[in-house]
């Protein structure tokens, strides 16, 4: 069942990725390039976004910190001068670490709600009413939110990862409430294990894991299926997501025995 317009024919279509200098953010900025779109990627590192703009012609580059409140606003500003509208939004950063309770580091933790729920509330804060004029003007929009499968239900060394993601895809859900009867389209995406700089601090194995580029035409076919909840590879994810309808105490031990 199609919850959100169905995203498929990208020429013509502009689109803005915020964390788009490496991993899943960039590999989606290049293929939604490939298919024509306006492609424009934002994130910290002003060198990775210029090398993203001459390898891809036509895209544009905006740096900045999504910790910075008045810089988003400010982007938005400079993006609402050059383009008619924004057909989509994808907010991908994000930032993780391993984090467990027997050696906690409230810096660390701390760290991960404010890039990976803070920012996107600075994103909010910036764009939405953007999105709500083009709603008016009838010419849609699509917000979507890079959660994570992990928010699903707790997991070891998680502790910062975890409930920070897991609020993020709270916020879609509201999000999609609120906005989908104005015609706006949102999704939140919950990748299993993809290979990025990131996932490089993981001391064990990963299992099923994808490459960005895979994590891309994922997220493209969720977008053209018109799909809410966009989660891969699904032969992980969706037994992930069946683990939340054990009880409790068969959970904790199955995970327990599964992470050892």
């Amino acid at each position: 069942m199609s919850l959100n317009p169905k995203l498929h024919d990208w020429r013509g279509k502009t689109v803005w990725l915020v964390g788009a200098s490496t991993g899943i953010g960039r590999a989606t900025a290049a293929l939604l390039h490939k298919l024509g779109a306006t492609v424009i990627v934002s994130a910290r590192q002003q060198a990775l976004l210029e090398a993203f703009v001459r390898e891809h012609p036509g895209s544009e580059a905006v740096a900045l910190d999504v910790l910075d409140a008045s810089a988003l606003k400010a982007a938005v500003l400079q993006l609402r001068a050059r383009h008619a509208r924004l057909d989509l939004i994808v907010y991908a950063a994000g930032t993780y670490r391993p984090l467990s309770a027997l050696a906690f580091d409230r810096a660390v933790a701390q760290q991960h709600f404010d890039v990976n729920v803070g920012g996107a509330l600075n994103l909010l804060d910036a764009v939405l009413p953007w999105l709500l004029s083009q709603a008016a003007a009838g010419q849609g929009g699509h917000l979507s939110l890079i959660s994570s499968i992990a928010a699903s239900r707790g997991l070891p060394k998680a502790l910062a990862y975890g409930p920070s993601k897991a609020a993020l895809t709270h916020l879609a859900e509201v999000l999609y409430l609120d906005l989908h009867p104005q015609g706006l389209g949102v999704s939140v995406i919950h990748p299993g294990f993809v290979t990025t700089p990131l996932t490089a601090q993981n001391d064990f194995k990963m299992p099923a894991e994808i490459s960005a580029e895979t994590a891309a035409r994922a997220m493209l076919d969720g977008w053209a299926r018109g799909r809410f909840d966009i989660h891969f590879p699904r032969r992980f994810t969706g037994f992930l997501k069946l683990l939340r309808w054990l009880p409790d105490a068969l959970y904790f031990r199955f995970i327990a025995r599964a992470t050892r």
